[in-house]
């Protein structure tokens, strides 16, 4: 049963309709598929949708280089094309990318603001493989890097945990917060150097003021339900509640799925609903309930949408609403207690 309360969840969409190339993974048809999903299940009725804004140039300057904005302008201004070996541009790209990170920043303002209680941004491109001076893996600038920057320079706000469930590595988001100990950095993804992006080991814990602040949790493929389950209460948790945020923001890629076209995790729907759980439940306790989760990766339409569907039904308290009609995987679960340790070990936490 939904919990009566004088504000509701934000949901803020920048679908980047302009910025799609045929045949690539990520296209418009993601965006456009979480929506229709969105209003089918009538659920924008009990969220309060925001409206989208354009980053400044000042506010993508906080986390990326001048050099990197204007080539992403230059694309655009030149009609487009490939910039490195996955990430295309169009006409449109520059436009469409400053709009998702901004609306990241506008996500985070009406949560700090108290407009809304948390909120859900669906957003195109995505971004947590843009570093502070690369565009890749899709990617053109961080979304959430530059919502995090922003709730700093703008909010009472010094510490910002950064969660990334995508089953990519948030190569981007690591570098540009690798020596900052005010930016807590967790990423749970496939590792290995035949896997993009190759990166994420556990040693990989951040350096000089940010040692310790940045935490890897690299899976063999096929980790479920239980295991992802086991690394958030076992690690995240802990971890987490030590650094005591006063943000919480989320990398939620919905590409760790068992059906997922470019990747071979193992999760279900339903345990992508047990991770949002409790981090609703974490951000309540630790900051107020303050958290926005930014949509990431994903390439089944119907994976994507209903798991974002979920994530809204979590938040707005519709828990009789969450289903899972894809079902639980037909492969089996790779065990991970010998990785629980050594990430345990290596954040002394055993």
């Amino acid at each position: 049963m939904k919990v009566e309360s004088s504000m509701t969840t934000g949901l803020i969409f920048a679908p980047g309709l302009k910025h799609t190339q045929a045949g690539h993974p990520e296209h418009a048809g993601r965006a456009t598929a979480v929506w229709d999903r969105l209003v089918a299940a009538d659920v924008l009725k009990q969220m309060t949708v925001l409206p989208p804004r354009a980053a400044t140039w000042d506010e993508l300057g906080r986390v990326h280089v001048r050099q990197q904005i204007e080539l992403v302008t230059q694309a655009s201004l030149q009609g487009g094309g490939m910039i490195g070996a996955d990430t295309y541009t169009t006409a449109e790209t520059y436009q469409a990318a400053v709009l998702a990170a901004g609306s990241c920043c506008a996500a985070v303002d009406a949560v700090l603001n108290r407009q809304v209680d948390d909120a859900v941004a669906i957003v195109r491109p995505p971004g947590h493989h843009a570093g502070s001076q690369s565009v890749e893996g899709f990617c053109l600038f961080n979304n959430i890097a530059v919502a995090a920057r922003h709730a700093q320079a703008n909010h009472a706000i010094q510490r910002v945990a950064i969660i990334d469930f995508d089953v990519h590595h948030g190569n981007g988001t690591q570098e540009i917060f690798y020596t900052d100990k005010d930016v807590w950095f967790a990423s749970m993804h496939i590792y290995g150097r035949q896997f993009y992006p190759g990166s994420g080991n556990i040693d990989e814990v951040g350096q000089r003021n940010g040692n310790g602040t940045t935490v890897n949790i690299p899976l063999p493929s096929g980790v479920g339900d239980d295991g992802y389950d086991d690394l958030m209460r076992c690690v995240i948790e802990p971890l987490l509640t030590d650094f005591r945020p006063q943000l919480i923001l989320v990398s939620a890629g919905f590409d760790a799925h068992w059906r997922d076209p470019l990747a071979n995790g193992n999760l279900t729907l339903n345990g992508y609903t047990r991770m949002i759980n409790h981090l609703h439940t974490w951000a309540k306790e630790l900051c107020d309930g303050r958290i926005v989760f930014i949509v990431e990766g994903g390439y089944d339409l119907d994976v994507l949408s209903l798991g974002v569907l979920n994530l809204c039904h979590t938040l707005v308290g519709n828990e009789a609403s969450i289903f899972d009609p894809i079902g639980a995987s037909p492969y089996p679960d790779t065990e991970i207690d010998s990785l629980l340790f050594k990430v345990q070990q290596t954040h002394l936490l055993v």
